[in-house]
């Protein structure tokens, strides 16, 4: 199963990605991880990364596709995976659709996680991030144990610069110029499935997990939403 993840910035789809992994045996690919890791390894390609990231702007799809390509010829990706944060835009789509018609593979689902701003700023705002082993926290849905210190390592927690207000809702801005139009791409090729993404973690992955295990067994007649 190849999936696609869709959303604005704190919808949740590194969560959900997670657990997605967990639960169907799939690899799950974050571009968001992949440039981090970029800029924390210190790479060259890193460093421009960085620029873009701290503004809370689109990383250039030359940049972006460099790096996932490197992932995607990983072993780790054969048996199914759940691609986070890529595409972010319809000519990144374009450009997905070419790779994989050349290895005859498809993407089975596209999964447009939806969420309201006052949510979404709520969970960005309030996020920790560990300085070592990059756990997150959040300050108030999820605090350490001790205020400021990761549970895991002990190490300090911090706040990501694109994670204060302004820059998160320069993101939602760019989202809405740049990645809605994702939508009805994948709703002409009928891959797309809506979920409300507004709910805590637990509640929409019971639901995405019963509306993926249940179109698995039959051929889609095209997008939907989540059933009730």
């Amino acid at each position: 199963m190849r999936i696609i993840l869709l959303g604005p910035p704190g919808a949740g789809k590194g969560t959900q990605a997670k657990l997605l992994k967990d639960n169907f045996k799939l690899s799950h690919i974050s571009t968001g991880d992949l440039l981090r890791k970029a800029v924390a390894d210190n790479m060259t390609i890193g460093k421009t990364v960085k620029g873009y990231m701290d503004k809370g702007d689109l990383v250039p799809d030359s940049l972006v596709v460099e790096l996932l390509k490197e992932k995607l010829a990983s072993k780790d990706t054969n048996g199914g995976f759940i691609l986070d944060g890529f595409p972010r835009n319809v000519s990144q789509a374009e450009i997905l659709d070419k790779a994989f018609k050349e290895k005859n593979l498809n993407i089975d689902y596209v999964i447009y996680l939806k969420a309201d701003e006052p949510v979404i700023i709520q969970r960005l705002s309030g996020r920790r991030v560990c300085s070592k082993c990059q756990a997150n926290f959040h300050v108030t849905n999820m605090p350490p144990k001790k205020k400021g210190i990761c549970d895991n390592c002990g190490s300090s927690l911090y706040q990501r610069t694109d994670d204060q207000e302004e820059a998160i809702r320069n993101r939602l801005k760019v989202y809405l110029k740049e990645t809605a139009s994702l939508i009805g791409y994948y709703l002409n090729q009928k891959k797309l499935v809506e979920m409300d993404a507004n709910f805590e973690a637990p509640v929409v992955f019971d639901k995405l997990k019963n509306v993926l295990s249940n179109s698995t067994k039959i051929s889609l007649p095209g997008a939907f939403k989540e059933r009730a």
